[in-house]
């Protein structure tokens, strides 16, 4: 049997790219401590009074960034702002509700006039109230916990992500929920909300890229003030499933937000990025002891 020979050929009018289609040869690498300092940079954190939203506060002050503080009560932004100034960290606070739409833009003008630009934006607020059957949810609730969590955060980021668009850069935080993906009965409204931050997320990446960043974190159980209304020894048994076996602590949030801050994530776009000890992968929880609402970040609108 005589094998044929075949000759591939390609054409110059193919699809290979021309030489001004070649990226540039990459900078020199920068010492790994440098793509995550933030100094000179002025980061906004909703819900950032506490929870991982504390958390996240802390952490881009430490890395030497500007913070402000947001949460709808003045006095617990006044707080911890003078916590930080007296740590000799930079911090400012603004007072709004951000499921209150008409607050969002005069928020967005007051720190841009008193602080000239935003680096870096974090949706972190959020709720995810209580209630019994799915019938017993009133159209007030569910409005509100689309309010806080998904409108909120989209008016927010389409304010500050066009203003980070014509200065030429910056970066975008939305905090989901891996209720998002493994919802249970007693988090409907919430997870629905949270849902949308993921698409959301996507979808302004797109819309603010190549210059503005927009990512999502995603994350399980962890042991923040909201922890004080489980049920310890329901919690401990389903933790069991978890490949990590606990909770996580509110500082093991900082990684991720670290990361999406700083230059450490300059191809880092449209992604939502799971820190949840595995827990997504374990048991479904059952909407007893310690319902998954109440495995979440900051659930305040503060």
């Amino acid at each position: 049997m005589q094998l044929q020979e075949h000759r591939f050929s390609i054409q110059e009018d193919s699809a290979l790219p021309n030489s001004s289609d070649i990226p540039p040869t990459p900078p020199t690498p920068r010492d790994a401590r440098e793509l995550f300092d933030l100094t000179g940079r002025l980061a906004v954190v909703t819900g950032g009074t506490r929870g991982l939203g504390l958390a996240m506060v802390r952490a881009f002050a430490s890395a030497g960034a500007e913070v402000v503080v947001v949460s709808r009560k003045a006095d617990a932004c006044d707080e911890i702002v003078a916590a930080l100034r007296s740590e000799g960290l930079k911090a400012a606070g603004c007072a709004c509700h951000v499921g209150h739409w008409e607050e969002l833009e005069p928020l967005v003008d007051r720190i841009y006039d008193d602080h000239g630009r935003v680096d870096v934006l974090v949706n972190n607020a959020g709720i995810s109230p209580l209630y019994g059957k799915l019938s017993e949810v009133t159209e007030d609730l569910f409005d509100k916990v689309i309010g806080v969590n998904l409108k909120g955060p989209f008016r927010l980021a389409a304010l500050v992500g066009e203003r980070m668009v014509s200065a030429g850069g910056g970066s975008i935080i939305n905090v989901s929920s891996t209720g998002a993906i493994r919802p249970t009965s007693d988090i409907v409204p919430y997870a629905a909300a949270k849902a949308g931050v993921n698409a959301m997320t996507i979808g302004l990446a797109h819309a603010f890229g190549p210059t503005v960043r927009v990512n999502a974190v995603m994350p399980g159980p962890f042991l923040t003030t909201i922890a004080r209304n489980w049920d310890m020894e329901v919690f401990a048994e389903r933790a069991r499933t978890f490949p990590m076996r606990r909770a996580g602590d509110s500082s093991e949030i900082v990684g991720a937000a670290l990361y999406l801050a700083s230059d450490a994530s300059t191809y880092t776009t449209g992604s939502i990025l799971i820190v949840d000890g595995g827990a997504q992968w374990s048991m479904a929880g059952t909407g007893q002891g310690a319902p998954e609402s109440q495995l979440e970040v900051n659930s305040s609108p503060g």
